[in-house]
Parts: structure tokens; sequence; C-alpha cells
């Protein structure tokens, strides 16, 4: 467990000493695809780190629909805001494969490790690449089309391969797979991408970048 816990960017910095403490008052917890780490609007006194799989941290608005405002990949942090302002989950985490977390009992890593300046920096920066995220999703769901939106998620993240993955933009566009279809078929027209079956391959990434600046 030790060199795990090394392996982890919160963590590398700390001596053999400390990293014994860590290993005593948290374990590794495994998920199945599909099973939930923690519903919105539940308190925990656990800190959670993904060490493998994907999550989904999706919030449902009054008509039961999902909306996704993140998927996290490993290693990183979930919900610590949470855990620091002591305040109830956000949203729902999800996990999309199987997986397994760093589950910390929090309480006493506040008590012990907090206190630590390295620890608290990579906790401050951890949150604020997850605030940055956030208003980017804000920004681009309220400033731009759904043609738009679409340009600039095939500018920031490249060619398409799978229907899977299609549907996943969509859900992360806050889009119905209908209207992605139909900003895929625009986009296509202008001759900005082309497509093979179920892939879709960028032909003119500045031209993508004007329909969303």
């Amino acid at each position: 467990m030790i060199d795990q816990l090394k392996s982890i960017f919160l963590f590398s910095h700390l001596s053999e000493e400390d990293l014994t403490h860590l290993a005593s008052i948290g374990k590794f917890r495994e998920y199945n695809s599909g099973e939930t780490l923690f519903y919105e609007g539940s308190f925990s006194d656990k800190l959670y780190i993904l060490m493998k799989g994907i999550i989904k941290a999706y919030k449902t608005d009054m008509k039961e629909n999902e909306i996704v405002l993140h998927y996290f990949y490993p290693v990183s942090l979930v919900a610590e805001m949470a855990n620091l302002y002591h305040i109830p989950f956000p949203a729902t985490a999800e996990f999309q494969t199987n997986g397994y977390v760093f589950e910390i009992d929090y309480p006493l890593f506040e008590r012990d490790f907090l206190k630590n300046p390295t620890v608290s920096f990579e906790l401050i920066k951890s949150l604020t690449q997850k605030l940055k995220y956030l208003e980017e999703v804000i920004t681009t769901r309220l400033a731009l089309d759904a043609t738009s939106r679409v340009a600039k998620f095939l500018y920031e993240n490249g060619d398409i391969s799978d229907s899977t993955k299609r549907h996943k933009i969509a859900t992360i566009l806050g889009l119905t797979p209908e209207t992605l279809s139909r900003s895929f078929k625009k986009i296509k027209i202008l001759g900005l991408i082309s497509d093979e079956g179920k892939n879709f391959t960028i032909l003119n990434r500045e031209g993508l970048k004007e329909l969303f600046s």
C-alpha cells in the first residue's frame, strides 16, 4: 500500500512515517461500473481519491434529466470541496467503468495532514482546476449555440471514433443526441469534418475555432 500512496500527487512528498499513518486511516475500495460512490445531498466523513476507472459527476433536474458536470479520471480527488467546507455533496458520483478509490477518514486526515503546507497547496490546486472547468462549462452553455458547442469540443478534443463516445459528448454539452447529430451534419456541410461510418475526422481545425470564437 505504501508504494501506491507514494504515487498519489497529494502524498508523494510525505515521509515513510506519514505514509504509514495515512495507510492506517484509509483503505482501497473497489467499485463496479454503474455503482454509486455517493449521492447528491448526502454527507460523508470520507475523502475520496480515484485510483482507477472513470467517475461521472452529475445533478438531476426537476424532470429527472441528468446534467453532467464532470468526468473524473485517475489519479484525482473527488468532491473534496464537500469535505473542506463540511457541506453535502453537490452532485452524485457514479462509476462508468470498474475501478477503485482510496478512501480516507477525513476528520483524522484534517487533524493530522492539513497542517502540512504541501498537502494544503495540492488541495487548493485541485479545487482551482475544478472551479475553472465548471466556469468553462457554464460559459459554454450560456454563450454558445449547439453547433458552436460541438465545434469547440471538436477543436479541443480531436477526432470522434465511436458512437458511445458521441452519446457522452451530448451529455457533456447538455444536448440531445438528435441535436448533436444535426450539429455534426452542419459542421460537415461546411467542410470542417468528414465522416466514415461512426467516425468523424477533423479537416479544418481553425475553421472549427471560427464557429465559437
